[in-house]
């Protein structure tokens, strides 16, 4: 009788055992599929699981490789069909651990440093375990060198104009209800737009992404500080929850929004040294707090009023294309227009949530219309305030015979500001050609305009 009854705890215990083992393995996470994006700087390899999943990351050398450790997980694809070309992973492992776990290796072709975090569910994809794998030892910002100019010893320089396509890679930004995304759109767009310019004389393009791979918002204002840019144009294309808007805007950037970079600026005394290294080739550096921020305040409201100034003559132009959401340009605290030296503007193309602005936008012949008036709106504003030292500053001076000038009446409600912008020149020129001590003016009063 009793040894029945151990018999039967026995089976009980197995049974148990076994049910265990059975719901850990139902239990598992499943890496469900894979992907590369190879970028300049990093590649960044995603997993696609069926949820969170505790991982951990290290790496080894001779040879070097990159030991990813997914706990109670299993694999459900094939990591033989991922192209690698372009990255710095030779081919991937993988192999069972612990009996619950799942182990992937890298072998790598040199060391990296290695980053890993998790994505919550989007439009496009679940649940993600990213890993980024980054190459210290030539990365694409150190790599960015004093853009190509012309006849610069004779004062004849290029202007140049860095466009950044937004989001790529994992981020696909806005989706379309035909499914077109934003990454692509921008991208192809901002293509267009960088061979108009260059297509230009006096003008040089730069991107900030030419492939289909993702970089941070800090990243793609630090590409324009390296390339020196004079202008930052970041191009887009808006979404809402509803499909009825449409139409084309221009951002620039908020007040609310230069006074939380000032802050940030001043915070971190390891940026004064390189802050202003474009167009106002100014260093912070061994400056006290006060004049730092005094400083910053006069770039970065410099900057708006010029971002202001090029965003309106392109709204401009784009409104003789496309439908404007907005008649003016409007101004939000987005992290890609806050260089407080490089006067940045962002485009959204047009809504691709509204069905006729994504099939529009899907299409060659209207994207190459909306970057036509985009060039056609810069280089409006270019031709009449040419940065300094540049070719067509050179040109407009030879034109003008140098010393031209016109003259204009204050009217209720104008202030100098506002008459630099539509002049296209700046207050500190207006103050100076008309000896004033500041900005202040009155209805009636009669300033002179510097025509160059």
């Amino acid at each position: 009788m009793k040894g029945v009854q151990l018999n039967k705890q026995l089976v009980w215990t197995l049974a148990i055992v076994f049910a265990t083992l059975a719901f850990q393995v139902s239990a598992a996470t499943k890496v469900e599929s894979a992907r590369i994006w190879p970028a300049p700087d990093h590649t960044r390899l995603v997993l696609d699981t069926g949820g969170q999943v505790e991982h951990n990351i290290f790496s080894l050398s001779n040879p070097a490789r990159l030991v990813i450790d997914l706990k109670n997980a299993n694999l459900k694809t094939d990591f033989s069909g991922l192209d690698l070309s372009g990255s710095p992973i030779k081919q991937i492992r993988s192999a069972p651990r612990n009996g619950s776990d799942l182990r992937v290796v890298l072998d790598l072709k040199a060391d990296i440093k290695p980053r890993s975090f998790q994505l919550e569910p989007n439009q496009q994809y679940g649940h993600r375990l990213v890993v980024d794998l980054i190459d210290e030892s030539g990365s694409r910002l150190e790599k960015a060198t004093t853009p190509t100019v012309t006849q610069d010893s004779s004062g004849k320089r290029d202007v140049i104009v860095v466009i950044d396509a937004g989001h790529g890679g994992e981020d696909p930004g806005a989706i379309g209800p035909r499914g077109t995304r934003e990454k692509d759109v921008v991208l192809k767009m901002a293509k267009t737009l960088a061979n108009l310019i260059n297509d230009r004389p006096g003008y040089t393009a730069k991107l900030t992404r030419t492939g289909d791979y993702y970089i941070g918002l800090r990243n793609r204002t630090l590409l324009a500080r390296k390339y020196n840019a004079d202008l930052f144009v970041s191009m887009h294309a808006d979404a809402f929850r509803t499909p009825q808007p449409k139409g084309a805007s221009v951002f620039a950037l908020s007040q609310r929004g230069a006074t939380s970079e000032t802050a940030r600026w001043l915070a971190n005394s390891e940026n004064r040294s390189d802050l202003i290294g474009g167009a106002g080739g100014l260093s912070l550096d061994g400056r006290d707090d006060m004049l730092a921020g005094v400083l910053l305040d006069l770039s970065m409201t410099a900057s708006i009023n010029a971002s202001l100034g090029v965003g309106s003559s392109i709204l401009g132009k784009l409104g003789g294309v496309a439908k404007l959401h907005k008649p003016g340009v409007e101004q939000a605290a987005f992290a890609v227009l806050k260089s407080p030296d490089i006067p940045s503007i962002l485009v959204e193309a047009g809504f691709i949530s509204n069905p006729q602005e994504e099939k529009n936008l899907a299409t060659e012949w209207y994207r190459n219309k909306l970057a036509g008036a985009i060039m056609k709106g810069i280089d409006d504003y270019f031709q009449k305030t040419p940065p300094p030292g540049t070719l067509l500053a050179w040109q407009k001076q030879n034109r003008q015979g140098g010393n031209n000038i016109s003259h204009y009446r204050i009217q209720r409600g104008d202030t100098l500001s506002g008459v630099a912008r539509k002049n296209q020149t700046t207050v500190s020129e207006l103050m100076q050609f008309n000896d004033l001590r500041d900005d202040r003016v009155m209805v009636g009063q009669t300033i002179r305009i510097p025509a160059s």
